[in-house]
């Protein structure tokens, strides 16, 4: 299974934009908990399960990126920026 990197922007499949800040782990059931913050205007703080976080989804209407995962990883924001 794929792991979510700390510090590194994340794209969701609906086109926002996430920063990673950690991964850490649920007290009770040692799932991987991601810790990212919205790279909007709102800068809120969210978590999700890792495996959530990078699980596959299903073809659906609301996914204008054309991704494969919930959310991948975003190696240059630049460019996604620019064009």
């Amino acid at each position: 299974m794929k792991e979510v990197k700390e510090g590194e922007v994340y794209r969701h499949f609906k086109g926002k934009f996430y920063y990673v800040i950690c991964v850490g782990l649920d007290s009770e059931t040692r799932e991987r908990i991601v810790v990212y913050r919205h790279l909007d205007n709102s800068g809120e703080i969210c978590t999700r399960e890792e495996k959530m976080f990078l699980e596959e989804i299903p073809q659906r209407q609301d996914n204008i990126t054309g991704q494969k995962c919930r959310f991948e990883r975003i190696d240059n924001l630049t460019d996604y920026y620019l064009k």
